[in-house]
């Protein structure tokens, strides 16, 4: 067996759950479309549950991994959550099933949803810390951190992730209309969170860099 055999049926496993579902998605399937046995893939994951396990673990790594890059270069403030959005949404056209994932986690429920919250919590754990802050620092409005980030988490993965939703404002899913999307986020985080004085400031800022 080639030693990419496991990463490749990690990668099958990604499209299909984050596409088309963990219930719609058949061990039977995958293997075929990997040219594989069931039982390949059974050897290297013993079961469907473990195999969606095994894909969660590696999807919050590789999303991790993207924010972290994300925040590297950015600046401080509000300029880090629009690095973080942004980030986002260049996965979202990028990687549209690791997004779809998330969503699947969410609707599955425990213990999917559970091993992702843990696997994700190190970087929610900084982002509330971050919010609590700046909230201390007089430039965001007071909320509850972890509520807020829930909030965030909501909105930005609805936005970039229901297509359904986009559909019924009458919104076809495009490259432009995704970056349409990504103003009309930030610009409601940015009215939602940052007080007068920090929104000025900001304003002042964009606009002494152009």
């Amino acid at each position: 067996m080639s030693s990419n055999t496991p990463e490749r049926i990690l990668d099958a496993a990604l499209g299909s759950f984050g596409t088309r579902g963990y219930e719609a998605t058949s061990l039977d399937a995958l293997a075929g479309s990997l040219g594989l046995t069931k039982q390949t893939i059974l050897y290297w994951f013993p079961s469907k549950d473990a195999l969606l396990e095994a894909v969660i673990e590696r999807s919050a790594a590789e999303l991790a991994q993207a924010m972290q890059a994300a925040l590297e270069d950015a600046g401080s403030g509000f300029e880090r959550v629009e690095a973080v959005v942004r980030s986002v949404f260049r996965l979202a056209a990028r990687r549209p099933e690791l997004l779809g994932l998330v969503r699947e986690s969410a609707r599955l429920g425990p213990p999917a949803a559970t091993r992702m919250t843990l696997a994700l919590d190190p970087l929610v754990r900084r982002a509330s810390d971050f919010l609590e802050a700046e909230m201390d620092a007089g430039d965001m409005r007071r909320h509850d951190p972890r509520l807020l980030l829930l909030a965030i988490y909501s909105t930005v993965i609805g936005m970039v992730t229901e297509v359904e939703v986009l559909r019924a404002i009458g919104e076809e899913p495009t490259a432009r209309s995704l970056v349409r999307r990504r103003s009309d986020v930030l610009a409601l985080l940015r009215s939602a969170l940052l007080t007068d004085d920090a929104a000025a400031a900001l304003a002042t800022r964009i606009a002494a860099s152009r």
